[in-house]
């Protein structure tokens, strides 16, 4: 036997329909259309899943939803963050790191961080890319520490 629910929901511009079938071989099939107003179709799509799976594959879409429309509400406050590095930015990085300064590590990290736009800890791991000793300002890394760093001596930079 079959049977089929259907339910409906708008959401801002998108007018959504979800209907969930179940059909003769014991399968749940979801159906899911969103259309603005126009009729014009944004989503679609289509699940097959054991019809006793159902209830634990609704909490499990919920969370991932969920999840996903979290983060997607809360944009990264570091405007360049998940940007490619440039040459003229790890030369940027380079010459704050390495211009005389009495701060500690952590807090020019953070002002450098804060310039770049960028996060802190994307600034700590840039800084063995580019030559810099990433715990003493004003300190090239050594050909040793660029070994165990994954970076660029101080003595070779520039070099290829």
């Amino acid at each position: 036997m079959t049977s089929t629910f259907h339910n409906e929901i708008k959401l801002g511009e998108v007018n959504y329909r979800l209907s969930a079938t179940t059909d003769s071989d014991e399968s749940l099939v979801l159906d899911l259309l969103g259309s603005l107003d126009s009729g014009e179709v944004i989503a679609d799509g289509r699940l097959r899943l054991p019809v006793e799976g159902g209830a634990t594959i609704g909490k499990l879409l919920s969370r991932v939803l969920g999840a996903h429309t979290r983060l997607r509400l809360r944009p990264s406050r570091h405007r360049n963050a998940n940007q490619p590095w440039t040459e003229s930015l790890d030369t940027e990085l380079r010459t704050a790191w390495l211009t005389p300064t009495a701060d500690p590590a952590p807090t020019l990290i953070r002002t450098i961080a804060d310039d770049m736009e960028r996060s802190p800890t994307a600034i700590r791991a840039r800084l063995p890319r580019v030559g810099c000793d990433p715990d003493v300002p004003g300190r090239e890394l050594s050909p040793a520490a660029a070994v165990l760093l994954g970076g660029k001596s101080g003595t070779t930079q520039g070099k290829t």
